[in-house]
């Protein structure tokens, strides 16, 4: 593995860094104290980073994206995660990748429109009794009269507010395994405006705000077979198929945000006196820095291997989980003691702080959980020996 940076990838990080700094940190403080995002300002931060060759990075070049690989993906990401969430994620838009299972027809429908920026897309999968265990899920899809009829309910819904569609997984059946029945998953498209589907507002909360949830409910929503994607009862393969290097870019939002605060601790140690003399120079402070700096680099070198075995068609779940969390440890790590150097200052408002602080919790939370990432990293362990 090569540790170097190609003169590529060293400008796509000084354009997305360029970019943050300049376009997106001056609207922080607004969004922060308002928990809003208003539509103008999206269409102007929209504009300006598709000027930029930001949009849609994640995207092949074939259908209109950067084409970038994975690690340079994650590089990219490391720097946009620097910034407040609902800045960066819906106006610097990367639509999610799943959308690349799509039939040709339904990448004119929803693929190509977001790239463009045309559209938002959301994924609905979590349900008030059905987060980790997915399986569980009580929404269900039932063919009637060669269409498919939704029922159920799904929240902590990512953006619906704003999405033009809502890639929704649903119940279809059942299977009898080894291990007994279990539920087979089916993906659908559903456009907002479509009978039988409504999207309420979601819940407050304390990380990332201006960064929206909903609840999506479905009642008698009937869909034609032409809006499934991928095949039915095949939703998780799809899934898992497109959705797994998510973890990967939990995990560089997290480096980026964890260097942004170790930052503003180094700087504020260099500077701030106590007892005549810089309080960097007393062990209390020093020991913490150089902890910090430590993990943030075991953090990031997890995090680049496993963007680079992606790349090779070797990356494992385990590579994926170790990343997603040791990053996303380490940020509330950093993000704590970071406000620990700044004492009383580190809560105030006038720093990025109490905000890296506060968004460092749900890290640990979506895109699974630390205990099921723990639980796939132990299972390859002991798999492995057959165990």
């Amino acid at each position: 593995m090569d540790f170097g940076l190609s003169d590529e990838q060293r400008m796509i990080v000084e354009t997305t860094r360029s970019f943050v700094e300049t376009e997106l940190y001056p609207h922080e403080a607004e969004v922060e104290r308002s928990g809003h995002l208003p539509m103008e300002l999206i269409r102007e931060l929209q504009a300006k980073a598709i000027a930029a060759g930001l949009y849609a990075a994640n995207m092949p070049e074939e259908v209109g994206g950067a084409g970038l690989d994975t690690l340079t993906w994650l590089l990219y990401e490391k720097e946009l995660g620097k910034a407040n969430y609902a800045l960066h994620w819906t106006c610097v838009a990367r639509p999610s990748n799943i959308l690349l299972a799509g039939t040709e027809e339904q990448k004119e429908r929803y693929l190509y429109p977001c790239i463009r920026g045309e559209k938002w897309d959301c994924l609905a999968m979590t349900e008030p009794g059905a987060g980790s265990d997915l399986r569980g899920m009580k929404a269900s899809a039932r063919e009637e009269g060669g269409d498919f009829v939704l029922n159920g309910t799904k929240h902590f819904i990512s953006h619906a507010d704003i999405a033009d569609f809502a890639i929704t997984f649903m119940a279809t059946g059942e299977e009898e395994t080894p291990r007994g029945p279990k539920k087979r998953i089916t993906a659908f498209f559903v456009d907002k405006g479509t009978k039988g589907f409504a999207v309420r507002e979601g819940y407050r909360n304390v990380s990332h705000r201006g960064y929206t949830n909903a609840v999506l409910e479905f009642d008698d929503c009937r869909l034609p077979k032409s809006q499934v994607l991928g095949e039915v009862h095949k939703g998780f393969e799809v899934a898992n198929t497109w959705l797994g290097a998510t973890r990967l870019q939990v995990a560089s939002t997290c480096l980026g945000r964890a260097e942004r605060a170790l930052g503003h601790a180094i700087a504020y140690a260099a500077e701030r006196e106590q007892f005549g003399q810089k309080i960097g120079k007393f062990q209390g402070i020093s020991f913490k820095l150089a902890d910090m700096a430590m993990e943030l680099k075991a953090a990031e070198l997890l995090t680049r291997e496993a963007g680079w075995k992606f790349d090779r068609g070797t990356v494992t779940e385990a590579d994926m989980s170790m990343a997603k969390l040791k990053a996303t440890e380490v940020l509330a790590m950093i993000a704590d003691e970071a406000i620990q150097i700044h004492g009383g200052m580190g809560l105030m408002d006038e720093l990025p702080l109490e905000r890296i602080w506060r968004d460092a919790r749900v890290e640990r939370i979506w895109e699974g959980t630390s205990e099921i990432q723990r639980h796939i990293i132990s299972r390859e362990l002991l798999r492995a020996v057959g165990g």
